[in-house]
């Protein structure tokens, strides 16, 4: 699971853009990086205000393709972010936490379906053999499908092993947070991951440096923000979808309105929440990141 990892509990309500942030979304500037979780219609209780019924995701999925936009995976953001490339017109990404079982069914078949790409982010600890998270039990795909999932035409991308919240880590708990899972998947899967995602969103500077050095090429945050061709390539900002969302919302995402345009820095709540977060995990130890 991922929220906003941007602040204290309720920071996804994230104001209209104004002013330049409008000019930029006029001009096309802005990158919307839809975050979802679960797609199902009876979820545990825990993930159900962060899933989405398969009728409402197919709405969802045919807006975007009415768009206009073009749907890329996360490799060619990072390709322009990095210099190598020039992102094609009015980008639009999907991306996926966790690795919940309907991903690689009628998830991916509704993506399929409609020539989609997407990303998916694997919590290796929720769905290796043994493997164990600090995910709440849910139905999860297993780690087997994640090659299934790339020959629908999904990159795979690391969500690490046990879900903690990277920012509260010691250095050591953090290297095995993301070597681990990078291993793990690249074993299942023949190829490097270069691609992470942070659990609910929750990053530091250190996080930021130590993803880098492990190999990652991007990281994604949450932020509830649209992502732009100048955002940063280890905090990529996503819109997080909730079970609230309408297909409107998502129209007035891909139109650039209904959230801030990163990069801009973290709050004041958001550094303060950081901090007790971390006072928090020296007490009680690794929290599940949810």
């Amino acid at each position: 699971m991922t929220g906003t990892g941007t602040g204290a509990p309720g920071a996804a309500n994230a104001p209209r853009p104004t002013g330049a942030r409008e000019d930029a979304a006029a001009a096309g500037g802005h990158i919307p990086v839809f975050l979802y979780h679960a797609v199902m219609d009876d979820p545990p209780s825990w993930i159900a205000e962060f899933t989405v019924a398969p009728r409402e995701f197919a709405a969802h999925l045919d807006a975007i393709v009415d768009s206009g936009m073009t749907p890329v995976t996360i490799s060619v953001l990072a390709g322009h972010l990095a210099g190598r490339a020039a992102l094609p017109p009015r980008p639009v990404l999907l991306t996926f936490d966790d690795g919940f079982a309907d991903l690689p069914g009628p998830t991916a078949e509704a993506l399929a379906v409609r020539s989609l790409p997407a990303t998916a982010y694997l919590t290796t600890g929720a769905i290796a053999p043994g493997g164990h998270s600090l995910l709440p039990p849910a139905p999860m795909m297993t780690l087997d499908e994640a090659a299934e999932l790339e020959r629908s035409g999904m990159e795979i991308g690391s969500h690490t092993v046990t879900h903690a919240q990277l920012d509260t880590l010691s250095t050591s708990g953090l290297a095995y947070e993301l070597r681990t899972s990078k291993a793990v998947l690249e074993d299942a899967l023949g190829h490097p991951i270069r691609h992470l995602a942070y659990p609910h969103g929750y990053n530091s500077a250190k996080v930021r440096s130590l993803s880098a050095r492990a190999g990652y090429e991007t990281a994604t945050a949450v932020r509830h923000a649209l992502s732009s061709d100048r955002d940063e390539r280890y905090r990529i900002a996503r819109l997080i979808v909730r079970r609230g969302h309408t297909v409107a919302d998502v129209e007035a995402w891909l139109a650039g309105g209904g959230a801030r345009i990163a990069p801009y820095r973290d709050g004041p709540k958001t550094v303060a929440w950081r901090w007790y977060r971390r006072g928090r995990a020296m007490l009680r130890g690794p929290e599940f990141a949810g």
